[in-house]
Formats: C-alpha cells, sequence, structure tokens
C-alpha cells in the first residue's frame, strides 16, 4: 500500500492561516510514501503534479487537502482515474471550510488540518475499489409550471428532439407575464412577446401540454423518474370546448377575477382570458349554483359543443421521465395582514402593482382606462410605496425582490402616459436598477415624466375626505411629507409560489425559509439541485425579472439536454449494502430512506430481508444509523473507515 498525500494551499485562501508545510507532516504516517504541497491543485499543473506522482512513486491511493469536497471532488476523481488509479481509492480533506475559513488563529487551524488529513489518511487506507455502473435512461423530459421559464425550458428541450410534458396548475400557461401590460426597460407589449410563444408551446410536437394539472407522487432517480400527475376536473372536456365564450356570457354565478389579480369580477365559468393557452372554459365549483344550490345547469344547456360534464373527476396518470425542470414561479407576498398601517387591504383605493397592472392593459377590467376601483374616476395624484414585503425585516421579509424599482418607474411612466394631467410620486428606499439599460430607465421617469421620488419609507395611509391621506419621510431633506392621493400602488414583493415546499418535498430536493428552492451551489451549479436530474428554471429559485428567468430556462434546458443525450448513465458505487445474512426485516432503514431505495426480498429461509436498490440510493447513510443489528454498510464510508479515522484523531 502506497499512499500518497497533497495539500493545497488555494493561494492565501488556506495558505494565509494554515501552515500547509507542517499539514503535509502526515507524509510521516504509515503507508505514506509521498506528500507535497501544491499551491493550487486544482489548476492544470496541481492536476498535473498529482498525476505524474501517482505514476512515478506507483501511489495506490491518494488523499487531497484542499477546499470542499461538493466543490471539486469530481475534479480529482477525474485526475487519479486519468493517472491510472480507481476514483474511488481517493479521499478529499476540506481544510479549507473546516480550518483556514473559521480560524484565525494559524497554531489552532494548522493542528486542525493535520488531524484531518491524519483522519484521511487512515479512512482511505480501508478504503477498497468501487466500480460505478451504467443503466438507461427515459429520454423524455417533464417541465413543472408553465410561465415563461417553464415555456422557454420546454421549447428549448423540444427543439433539441425530445418529448416534453408540461404540467401546469392553472387553467392557462403564461404565467405571471401574461399579467403584465407592458416590460421595462423597453415597454414593450408583454402579450406580444409572450403569446406566440405560448401558442408555440402548444402546437409543438413534442409538447404535451397539462393544464388544470399537478404533481401528485414522484419515485425514482436521475435518468429514470416515476411521476404520478392529477388532472383536475374542471367540468369542462378539453377536446370537445371551442373557447366561444358562450357559457361565460350566460352563467348567472359571479366569481372572482383570479387572472385580474381580484380587480372586478368574472363568472363561475369561464375563459381566464382572451389570449389563453388553451382556449378552454374552467368552471370553479365554489362559485357555482349548479354545485352549491343543486340546480342551474345554464351552461350545460347553451353549449353547442356538448363539452359540460358536471360528473367530470379527477384523473391521475403515471408517466416515466429521464429528467425534471421546476419552474414553478412565484406569487406576489400578500401584504394585508403584515402592514395595517397600509390599511390591511381595507381601502379600496390601495391595490398592488399587479392588480395597477391589470388597470394598465388594454384586456384588463376597465380595457386600459386607469379608474380608481372606489368609485371608477380617473386619479390625477398616484403614490407608488417600494418594498412592501421585500427589505423589511419587521415582517419577516429581508430579501431583495430585485424588480420592484423597475417596475414602479415603469408604472410611472406608463401612468403619465394614459393620463397626461397626473402625477406620480415615488417612495423608496434606494434604487436598484442593476440590468441593461435599466438606470437610464429609471432617470427617465424622472425626467422625462416627471416622476416625483422620495427617499424613505410610508409610515401610514388613512382616508380623509374621499382621498387617501400617505405620510412618510423624505430622508434626504430630513422633513415629515403627506401627500394627499387618489390611489396609492405598493410594489409587492415576490414570494414563492403556493405549494412550492410540499413540491420540494415530493422532489426530495431542498428549499428555503421562505420555501424558494434551493440550488446545488450557487456559482458552479446554479441550474441544478442537490437531487439529480432535477433542475430549476426561473423565480421559483428566487426573485428575478424577465430575462433572468428565460436566461436560467434555457440553461435548464441545456443541463436536460446534456444528461439525456448519452442515453446512459453511470450510477455512484458509493451506496448503502445490505448483508442479508445478518437482517432480521425490521425495515426501520425502508421506514427512513427518502429515496424509497429499500425494498423487501424473500431469503432463503422464507423470511423478508432488506435489500437496497442501488440505481436509488443516493448513500446518504440514514439506513445506517438506522438499522438496530448495525447490518447495512455504507460503501466508501464503511464502519471500519469511521473507527479508523476516530482512532487516528486519538492517537
Amino acid at each position: 500500500m502506497r499512499i500518497g498525500v497533497f495539500v493545497c494551499q488555494c493561494g492565501t485562501n488556506i495558505a494565509a492561516t494554515v501552515d500547509t508545510e507542517k499539514a503535509a507532516a502526515a507524509g510521516s504516517l504509515r503507508d505514506v510514501h509521498h506528500a507535497e504541497t501544491i499551491q493550487y491543485t486544482c489548476s492544470d499543473p496541481g492536476q498535473r503534479a498529482i498525476i505524474d506522482a501517482i505514476r512515478e512513486k506507483e501511489l495506490t491511493r491518494v488523499v487531497i487537502a484542499a477546499c470542499s469536497p461538493r466543490m471539486h471532488e469530481t475534479t480529482f476523481r477525474r485526475a487519479v482515474t486519468r493517472a491510472g488509479l480507481n476514483p474511488f481509492m481517493m479521499d478529499m480533506v476540506n481544510i479549507r471550510e473546516h480550518c483556514s475559513w473559521v480560524h484565525s488563529d494559524v497554531d489552532t487551524a494548522t493542528g486542525k488540518a493535520i488531524d484531518l488529513t491524519s483522519m484521511g489518511v487512515a479512512r482511505v487506507r480501508k478504503q477498497a475499489s468501487l466500480f460505478s455502473s451504467k443503466v438507461p435512461v427515459t429520454n423524455r423530459v417533464l417541465v413543472i409550471g408553465g410561465g415563461v421559464a417553464g415555456i422557454q425550458a420546454a421549447l428549448d428541450i423540444a427543439d433539441a428532439g425530445l418529448p416534453v410534458t408540461m404540467v401546469e396548475r392553472g387553467p392557462s400557461i403564461g404565467g405571471n407575464m401574461a399579467r403584465l401590460d407592458k416590460t421595462f426597460p423597453t415597454l414593450d407589449c408583454s402579450s406580444c412577446i409572450l403569446t406566440p410563444r405560448m401558442v408555440e408551446a402548444n402546437q409543438h410536437e413534442q409538447i404535451d401540454l397539462m393544464v388544470n394539472s399537478e404533481v401528485d407522487t414522484v419515485r425514482g432517480h436521475v435518468g429514470n423518474f416515476e411521476v404520478d400527475i392529477r388532472k383536475k376536473a374542471t367540468c369542462v372536456i378539453e377536446e370537445k370546448c371551442t373557447g366561444c365564450m358562450i357559457c361565460q356570457e350566460k352563467c348567472p354565478s359571479r366569481a372572482p377575477d383570479e387572472f385580474n389579480a381580484g380587480v372586478g369580477e368574472s363568472k363561475a365559468i369561464s375563459v381566464p382570458f382572451p389570449q389563453a393557452v388553451p382556449l378552454v372554459a374552467n368552471l370553479r365549483k365554489e362559485h357555482c349554483r349548479q354545485f352549491i344550490r343543486g340546480k342551474c345547469g345554464v351552461c350545460k344547456k347553451v353549449c353547442k359543443s356538448g363539452a359540460i360534464d358536471y360528473e367530470q373527476e379527477d384523473e391521475v396518470t403515471t408517466e416515466r421521465f429521464g429528467a425534471i425542470v421546476v419552474a414553478t414561479g412565484y406569487e406576489p407576498y400578500d401584504w394585508r395582514e403584515a402592514y395595517p398601517d397600509y390599511g390591511g387591504g381595507q381601502y379600496p383605493d390601495v391595490i398592488t402593482s399587479l392588480q395597477y397592472e391589470r388597470l394598465l392593459s388594454a384586456s384588463g377590467p376597465t380595457g386600459g382606462h386607469v379608474r380608481r376601483p372606489s368609485d371608477g374616476e380617473e386619479p390625477r395624484q398616484v403614490v407608488f410605496i417600494s418594498c412592501v414585503g421585500s427589505r423589511d425585516e419587521s415582517v419577516g421579509r429581508p430579501f431583495c425582490c430585485s424588480v420592484g424599482c423597475m417596475y414602479i418607474a415603469k408604472q410611472a411612466i406608463l401612468t403619465k402616459e394614459h393620463i397626461p394631467e397626473s402625477q406620480s410620486y415615488v417612495f423608496y428606499i434606494d434604487i436598484r436598477a442593476g440590468g441593461k439599460g435599466y438606470e437610464e430607465f429609471t432617470r427617465r421617469a424622472q425626467k422625462e415624466y416627471g416622476a416625483v421620488y422620495l427617499r424613505g419609507r410610508v409610515g401610514k395611509i388613512y382616508p380623509s375626505k374621499g382621498k387617501l391621506m400617505v405620510m412618510g419621510t423624505d430622508t434626504l431633506s430630513g422633513e415629515q411629507v403627506e401627500i394627499e392621493a387618489d390611489l396609492v400602488v405598493l410594489a409587492a414583493g415576490f414570494a414563492a409560489a403556493e405549494g412550492a415546499g410540499e413540491l420540494a418535498r415530493k422532489l426530495n430536493i431542498s428549499y428555503d425559509q421562505y420555501e424558494f428552492l434551493s440550488e446545488s451551489h450557487p456559482k458552479l451549479r446554479p441550474v441544478e439541485t442537490n437531487t439529480g436530474g432535477i433542475f430549476l428554471a426561473g423565480a421559483c429559485q428566487g426573485p428575478k425579472d424577465i430575462p433572468g428567468s428565460v436566461a436560467q430556462a434555457s440553461a435548464a434546458a441545456a443541463k436536460a439536454i446534456g444528461l439525456l443525450s448519452k442515453g446512459e448513465l453511470e450510477t455512484s458505487p458509493m451506496v448503502a449494502a445490505v448483508n442479508q445474512t445478518r437482517c432480521t426485516g425490521c425495515f426501520k432503514c425502508r421506514d427512513v430512506c427518502p429515496y424509497n431505495a429499500i425494498e423487501a426480498v424473500e431469503a432463503r429461509d422464507g423470511h423478508q430481508t432488506a435489500r437496497v436498490v442501488d440505481s436509488l440510493c443516493h448513500g446518504c447513510g440514514v439506513c445506517n444509523v438506522a438499522c438496530p443489528p448495525a447490518v447495512i454498510s455504507l460503501k466508501g464510508y464503511t464502519d471500519n473507515q469511521l473507527i479508523a479515522e476516530t482512532l487516528e484523531l486519538l492517537r
């Protein structure tokens, strides 16, 4: 046995706090035949030095003390493979995040680095060669979410020749972008940009569009996911509906207009909006007289195509996919409970920016004529308040929504265009306009369109004589400000889509405290998740604008295409294994396994024992810990290896 130890200086990231020469003292340990420090082990010269040492010194095992294995473990495995070693005969020790970055004292950091490196030598001494296996993949992709990110990802994947199933829980694709009137900073018509893409996705021969549908359960692993998709009953047969809207015209039941963000009313059965894709009516039972009172049936009587079916039930189908792209988007933050000083939703003329967007839109409830919700009058003084539900630790929302400053500027410009006599006021914390052309756009709102920007927060809004009094502070002048407004528009922040956390649990992926989905690595793997084969696109990962969402969607699509282009995948051999001769069949391992990788098999004596399905196992080690008779081992992290590490530390 010949072990080589390589300690990375990482420039000064490690060497500034850790004496790397002393850390290489593990070279004095038993079986270590080579030890050296390298300035940058991950660089091409660094990897070549490792390869040369393996060949020249005939090393059979390698320990690399450097940064996090999450970042470069794959890099070094490839390097030792090129040198002729089994890639799993290499152990990586983290002396950057665990030593240099958490200790300021050189002696403490160096001592810890020596201990960790010595433990790595003890562990690799007990390592055995492991070998990957290959499994075929399903050349089909599931895209969850039909907003602009989901549409972009689906089109990119479908154009590459892979079949795509797009699942959208609403009655139409398009997401929040379909609700916008114009987009910043070019003021292009949002529908003019999006609608052709919606139609293209619906008509693409490689895309199967499923609206009013949700993911029920997800089983399997990268390359071979098995997904149960629930198609919700809407009492309308999609194949028969022609989108004529006669049922909507004749329906006597009123309902909130969800597409118009609650501004105005709709009907219990309706087409969501004129450009909806698919153009199919949707019946909401909770507002329908037929289901509330047991009698009505007007829509069924007037439907000439016979598309109404009151007995329709949910349908669950099971499909197989090789990769999954999650593009569930966002929802505007519900500000009402958190901001009672703004009226808490009690003042009809205090509305959100999305509601105002629908008032500005020609397809909105007022036909593009801006009117106050309270009396239908045209507002003359409009106050915009930024960062409602974002950058506000008092309501538990400290993060920036990233687009609020921009869409406030856009709406201030559009207000002046719709109502030339109007005056807009903007209360802001500071202006964040980091995109291309964004800074120029915000200045345009102020200089060309006369929007008055006041740096400070609004403390209170209250009604007075048919107006709204907005009390705030201008921190630049140091004066209290009180503005008499006809309409107040709140720039509500972004919240994760409803049920995002629940979906993450179904997919076995991580999410943060705000239920935005977490990427595997913020720099190197920004669209990947901790579960192989599942990728993120758009605002489901965090607030972002349309260009950012589209770019990330294309990146996720590229990852999915690259993954499935090989036809088969290598599985990691670092999985759990059951000693079936000693297994008692208690199946506590199966109860705790988060990946459903444990199955029951018949033993020779007739009783059932546990077996690990290698292709499903992620090597998390939970079953190892839960096993009462301790008959489950984790390849690459066996009990003997862990004991050897512990004894080395105590030596």
